[in-house]
This record gives C-alpha cells, structure tokens and sequence, in this order.
C-alpha cells in the first residue's frame, strides 16, 4: 500500500488553551519536571521525565502511524473485518521506523491508571515489553519507577501531565522531530540543573555547531569516545540532512563509561533514528576499547577535561607520541582519538587551553610530536563562559591524516591555522555565552577558505590572514614557539582602524582632556553624595 501523506495541520494541546507551538510543548514537559523536582535530585528526575516523555513519544507516533495505516486500507478497498490483521502486522510500523508499541505499553492504556497505586508497576511493565518487541531499545529504557523512594502519587500527576503533550500534529514537523527538540530542550535544562555533572552528558550545543561545521561529515563512520548523551550525533545528522544527504549516509560509533549517561545517548539516537554502535553497555574507553578495529572517517569529541582519575597502562600501544601522565589524561584522549583515525579521517575535540603549552610531565613533548607528525590542522581559542558546567578556559583542536592537495584543496602540509574566537559569542544571558550562526559561518569559513574545501569555492572563499582574527603558520615558526599552539601568540592584534585622519599627539590631548574631565565629574558626584548621606545620619 501507498503510504498516505501525513496530516500536519497544527493541533492544540488537551486541556492546555492556545498551546500549539513546539516552543510551549518544551515548557508544558518541563513544569512536569518539577512535580518530581523536590522528591529527588536532578539526575534521578532526568532519568524519570526522560523516560515517560520517550514513552509517550513511541505511543503518539504508533497511534499516529496505525491510523494512517487504516486510511490507507481502507482507501485500497479491505474490508472492516480484515483491517486487524492489518492493524497488527509490525511490518507496516517498522518500515516507517516507528516502534512497536504492545497493547499493555500504549500510553493510553496507562494514562487511564494514572490514579493507581500500581502505576509505578505498569510503567515498568511497559517498559520491559517495549524493549523486547524493538531490540534496538534492549538494555535502555529506565525501569525505575516501582520503587519504595518514588511517590507514587507525585509518579500519577506526572502521567497525567506528560499526557497534555502531543508529538504529532505540529506544522511541517514529523512526531520524531518534535521529538528530537525536546529532547535536546531537556538535555540543556538538566545540564544547567545539574551544575558540574552536568557537563558529563551534555556540550553545548553552539560549541558541537563549530566541531561540525568545521568537519563537514557529509558521509562515513563518526565517531566519539566519551560520547554522553550523544549529541555529537545528532548535531551531525542535522548537518547531513541540512545539506540533502540521509540519515543513513552516517553511521554512530561511540562509548560511554556512565550508565545513565549511555541510556541518554542510545535513547537519543532511537529517537532521532540514527544508526550506530554505542557498544553493548557502558564502559570505561582507557580500560576496555569497545571499538577495536574502529578506523573512522570522523572524531567529534569533549572528553573530562583535565582528568587525574583514568586507567592508564604504560606500554598501551596507543602512546605512539608519548606515555601520558597519570595526572592528566588530556594527551590520553587525544592519542586515543588519533588512533581511530582513518586514513583521510580528521577530528574535532574540546580541551582545556593547558594543553595548548602546558611542558609538565612530558606533555610538551607529546604536543611536539603531534606538530611534527603534521596531524594537527587547526587550533581554535574560545571565549570564556560558553560552559555553564566549568570555568576552566577551552580550546577546539582539528586533526587530519591528510592535508594535501586532494579533491582539488589546498595543499596545507606543514601548515596550522590559527584561530583566536575569544572575544566572539554573545551573552545568552547573565552566565552563559553562545556563538551565534554568524560567528560559527565566520570561524568554519576561515578554515575551509583555508583548507580550500569544496564548500568555500562554492561560496567564492578565499584565505586571507586576518589580523587578531586567523592567521596560518608553519611548522619552522610553531618550532620558535616551542610547540606552544596558543592562537593568541600567531594571530597577533587587531588592525586598529585610523580613518579618521586625527593625528596621534592631537587624539592622545583629546583623550587626556575627556578622561580627566570624567574624573572630575566622578569627584563631583561623590561629593553630592557624601552630603546626602550625611543629611540622612543627621
């Protein structure tokens, strides 16, 4: 049967007046967060509030897709009494991708026990059945919620909440898009709730723009080591699709060494239906690589900055530039990283800028040797306070196995760009910093104007140093620096614009006059002040 074309026009929310934009579903399913919020702490509420919005996201879309599949049997001319089999047939759900949903797990069902004191045991129950019926879900929907410590009652109102939601229904946007947004409107919300651990399953978003945009991965295998809660994935899936590609021109490898974290990532491709491999659990990347023979086409990657804690052997093959030290495993992961390589693959990774020059225990010799093996492309200096969950100043690093010439680039051999970003972003409020699309369309098209990339000859981009801004060295220069790789030491200063034609000595008397002019009308204003206050004591 042909399938019929989906109905997208905008629907209300149930008991919700006027609700009809994605933007308030976000915030009907985050004051749901908060019926649980004061019973337990941040990450237990992400995993419950998580859980039954994917639950009743594979409903909607079930009911969605059986519905559809009525019409069109109908329309083909099958009689009522044969339309079950019809109905029941997995087939016709699966080729659409949408999940099988058994009687007993269909959210319906469950919102009409919401009141129950059972509820806690039904939602578990539902879980358990969804996963064996889709095995790709096997191992990662929480059954947490028939447990002494939840309030069974709080559990109710939630369902009863979370029901108000509709995933379908939404102008021009299929039920896995919507999805999708709130998935990745609740990630960041928990993040920021969460404070430093935060950061364990969640980058943020503008800094995954710039690895990706930067990379281009239009096709092949991508890859992350310490993949959280796999937005990396699905940022570059947004980048495939952006550009008329499938989501099956990517394929996910990926691990991750906490639990929670690796059901958050696995769910997270499930719901944008991105295939891959995030192992068969959770696991530790240094102590057991659960991707061996992985050789990728693409790295995207943020790994614990700074980390003292990690398994580390001194013989492991993958030091091919220098053991590591056991304080700090930054030139773990990026050893690591390069090992996955492909042989024209290339990798974007978040560090901390210590890594840029930092010479304590050897590491300013393992940077040494990645400079001089020409596998370091490009280095990107960040502005401050683009992560909520740290304070600690980070650096983007590009890798290649391959800067010549190819596919009509620029040869780029011997050569790093640089680029200092650290006074770009805008303040998206009073503590957290964002890049904004112009400044990820300037920072990518300096790299790719650089590298000469299909995609800056389409738009006409040519590579020019940028005082303050970019700027390429060789490897004889980086050598004079000692393999410091700080943008800031290569770019030099901004051109400071003098059209104004005021001479030097005249500007510097003007200037000298308004400053000293201020200064006195701060006294004065101190002044009056001081003789208010003294009024008042009075």
């Amino acid at each position: 049967m042909p399938p019929r074309k989906r109905n997208n026009g905008q629907q209300g929310l149930p008991g919700i007046p006027g609700s009809q934009t994605v933007a308030e579903l976000h915030e009907i399913l985050w004051k749901s967060a908060d019926k649980l919020r004061g019973s337990m702490d941040a990450a237990q509420y992400k995993d419950f509030v998580l859980g039954l919005v994917f639950l009743k996201y594979v409903s909607d879309a079930f009911k969605e897709r059986r519905e559809q599949i009525r019409a069109e049997a109908l329309a083909d001319g099958v009689p009522e009494a044969r339309l079950e089999s019809f109905l029941e047939d997995v087939d016709e759900y699966r080729r659409e991708e949408i999940f099988w949903v058994p009687e007993d797990a269909r959210w319906d069902s469950l919102a009409a026990q919401a009141k129950s004191e059972s509820v806690g045991e039904l939602i578990d129950t539902a879980m358990d059945v969804i996963m064996k019926a889709n095995s790709s879900l096997t191992g990662v929907l929480p059954k947490i919620f028939n447990r002494e410590s939840v309030d069974q009652r709080r559990l109710g109102e939630l369902v009863d909440l979370i029901s108000d939601a509709r995933f379908t229904g939404h102008e021009g946007k299929s039920a896995r898009d919507v999805l999708g947004e709130v998935y990745e409107y609740f990630l960041e919300k928990f993040a920021r709730a969460e404070g430093k651990r935060g950061g364990e399953f969640y980058t943020p978003a503008s800094v995954v723009r710039v690895l990706v945009e930067v990379l281009e991965p239009y096709k092949g295998r991508v890859y992350d080591p310490c993949c959280g809660s796999g937005g990396m994935f699905v940022q570059a899936e947004k980048f495939v699709l952006a550009h008329r590609g499938r989501r099956d021109d990517i394929a996910a490898y990926g691990q991750e060494a906490n639990e929670r974290t690796w059901r958050l990532a696995k769910m997270n491709l499930a719901i944008h239906g991105i295939g891959g491999d995030l192992s068969r659990s959770w696991a530790d990347t240094f102590y057991e690589d659960r991707h061996p023979d992985l050789k990728a086409d693409f790295i995207l990657a943020n790994p614990p900055f700074n980390m003292s804690d990690w398994h580390r052997k001194t013989d492991d093959p993958r030091w091919r530039f220098g053991v590591p030290p056991a304080g700090n495993a930054n030139f773990a992961w990026m050893q690591h990283i390069i090992s996955k390589l492909g042989v024209r693959g290339s990798a974007g990774v978040v560090m901390a800028n210590g890594s840029m020059s930092s010479k304590q225990s050897g590491e300013g010799e393992i940077r040494a040797a990645l400079v001089e093996a020409d596998l370091v492309a490009c280095m990107i200096a960040l502005p401050p306070q683009l992560f909520r969950t740290t304070q600690i100043p980070a650096c983007l690093w590009f890798f290649t196995k391959d800067k010549s010439a190819r596919g009509g680039m620029t040869d780029r051999s011997g050569q790093v760009l640089f680029i200092d970003a650290r006074n770009m972003g805008t303040m998206a409020d009073r503590t957290e910093r964002v890049f904004t699309d112009k400044d990820i369309a300037k920072i990518s098209g300096a790299f790719h104007a650089w590298r000469g990339t299909a995609s800056a000859r389409e738009a006409g981009l040519t590579y020019v140093d940028e005082p303050g801004f970019c700027y390429s060295a060789d490897l004889d220069e980086i050598r004079k620096h000692e393999h410091a790789l700080t943008p800031g030491r290569y770019v030099g200063a901004a051109e400071v614009d003098d059209s104004d034609d005021e001479p030097t000595a005249e500007k510097i008397e003007r200037l000298t006059k308004e400053i000293f002019a201020h200064f006195d009308e701060s006294a004065r204003l101190e002044k009056v002040v001081r003789e208010q206050l003294e009024r008042i004591d009075g």
